[in-house]
């Protein structure tokens, strides 16, 4: 059975993230940004899923205005994708967002068409019901044009 439960001690956040992360080189193979992700991560909003006592994915919160926080970054095991263990994680986080008073999330990841698992990461935010807001082409370079995501809570 797969817990969600928030993290609030920084060495634990960190363990967990870069334990998910190093598991996902599809998503988060550039070193240089998967270490950028796991030290922002001891400072934000954290939830994790559990099976047991094992982390099998995580979630982290950043405030980027007085009414909107990111979803900053989400890994879950490939072996449970398509299982609900992200929709819990974002239900979480979502409910916290809600109750701290912020009125919309946001979420940027790759545009749809560059990559086949970006464009399930893609179909899994609208799911959710996220709405295509901008893409920045040049963002994270040519390569990885930055779609924006949003939605209101």
């Amino acid at each position: 059975m797969i817990r969600i439960e928030e993290i609030t001690n920084t060495e634990q956040r960190k363990a967990i993230a870069r334990e998910i992360l190093e598991a996902l080189p599809d998503w988060f193979g550039i070193e240089e940004a998967r270490e950028q992700y796991i030290a922002e991560s001891a400072e934000q909003t954290f939830f994790a899923a559990f099976d047991d006592e094992t982390a099998v994915g995580f979630l982290c919160l950043k405030e980027t205005g007085k009414d909107t926080v990111e979803l900053a970054v989400m890994g879950v095991l490939q072996r449970l994708h398509r299982q609900g263990v992200g929709r819990r994680l974002f239900e979480a986080a979502a409910g916290c967002a809600k109750a701290a008073g912020y009125t919309f999330m946001q979420v940027k990841t790759v545009a749809m068409g560059h990559y086949e698992d970006y464009d399930r990461t893609n179909r899994f935010y609208q799911s959710l019901g996220f709405k295509e807001l901008e893409i920045f082409p040049t963002l994270w370079g040519e390569a990885n044009p930055c779609q924006i995501y949003v939605m209101a809570l």
